[in-house]
């Protein structure tokens, strides 16, 4: 059992915001996030994509301001434990909460920041029967080691952003792709269109064009297998006709979906699935359980991200009582504070 302050649930920016919030006011918070990385759907889904209205950053891609973000956080030594969603959650008669996640890491800890954005993301599924039996073996939907994928015969389906980098850092004409290259990577996506980076496509095209990644235009109807091991994909080409596929490993990126998973359970007033809270501390009508960023609705919410962060403002100042009820904690500025410069480790300038 981790005994915490703070548990932050999701490492999107808003999440990591939180850390820093906490920070500031002297608290050191535990981090669960679903994806295998920070950055929540921002590096999820627009990872290259401009972002314009993040204040004094006049444009940064969903990845840069996530990077920044981490940079900003990390004299706070949050702890992050990555892959893993709350799966229960229970009260105790001190007023604490045990919280644990799906593979079994549990906290008791004083307060609670939900930063789930609009839920957990999990991997959109191929809806093959019994093709299910092999995840884990040759069937994935991330990479999680990319050694796993050395001198194998691989098929990527997918057309998204993830399909394409994977694609690119698998193949092993590529000259900036990953050490451990394939023996083989074949592309397979319904139809000839890629919605990724426009030079990662340009890449790819030329890759396609000289076959070092051959490119299927169809879908999966079904697969075979031999001596117990996926073999063959059934794929319907755009042309009508069904021909088998022959692989290794299959990798799928079809996209990710959204769901609230166990904290539509946990006994929080609801409004169209995202969390009703109060605009002066952002607490949910559990005390102690805050809710901050695109999962939290009120009167006039905006879902932005520099709303998100002004939320977790106040979330942070008010989940205070619950953590120090004892102290005092007064509002300090970064500019004039030397307790906050010595906790960011900067040398403050010297005014005259």
């Amino acid at each position: 059992m981790i005994e915490t302050d703070a548990v932050i649930i999701g490492a999107g920016p808003v999440g990591l915001f939180q850390v820093f919030e906490l920070g500031l006011l002297g608290v050191k918070a535990h981090v669960i996030e679903a994806l295998p990385y920070a950055g929540g759907q921002c590096v999820e889904l627009y990872p290259d994509k401009p972002i314009y209205d993040i204040p004094a950053l006049p444009v940064c891609t969903g990845r840069e301001l996530t990077d920044n973000l981490l940079r900003q956080i990390a004299p706070f030594g949050a702890t992050f434990h990555y892959s893993q969603e709350v799966s229960a959650l229970e009260k105790q008669s001190d007023g604490r909460f045990v919280v644990e996640t799906n593979r079994g890491t549990r906290f008791l800890t004083k307060t609670i920041f939900i930063a789930a954005g609009v839920g957990a993301f999990q991997p959109r599924k191929l809806n093959i029967s019994g093709l299910e039996a092999f995840e884990g073996t040759q069937l994935a939907y991330r990479v999680e080691n990319p050694a796993d994928y050395a001198d194998q015969h691989i098929v990527i389906a997918g057309g998204e952003a993830t399909a394409v980098e994977w694609a690119l850092r698998l193949c092993a004409e590529h000259p900036d792709g990953h050490p451990h290259k394939a023996q083989s990577v074949t592309l397979l996506h319904r139809r000839d269109h890629f919605t990724a980076d426009p030079a990662a496509v340009s890449t790819l095209r030329a890759l396609c064009d000289s076959m070092h990644i051959p490119f299927v235009g169809g879908q999966i109807t079904g697969f075979t297998e031999t001596d117990g091991k996926l073999s063959h994909l059934r794929v319907m080409g755009n042309d009508g006709v069904t021909r088998l596929l022959s692989l290794d490993k299959l990798l799928v990126f079809l996209g990710l979906s959204p769901k609230l998973g166990p904290i539509a359970q946990w006994g929080l007033a609801l409004e169209r699935k995202q969390l009703v809270v109060d605009t002066e501390k952002f607490s949910t009508n559990e005390a102690g359980i805050f809710a901050v960023g695109d999962i939290n609705t009120y009167p006039g919410k905006k879902k932005l991200i520099l709303c998100g962060f002004h939320e977790c403002t106040l979330a942070a100042f008010a989940a205070m009582p619950f953590i120090f009820p004892d102290k005092k904690v007064f509002l300090q500025y970064t500019t004039s504070s030397p307790r906050l410069h010595k906790v960011l480790g900067v040398v403050a300038p010297i005014f005259e």
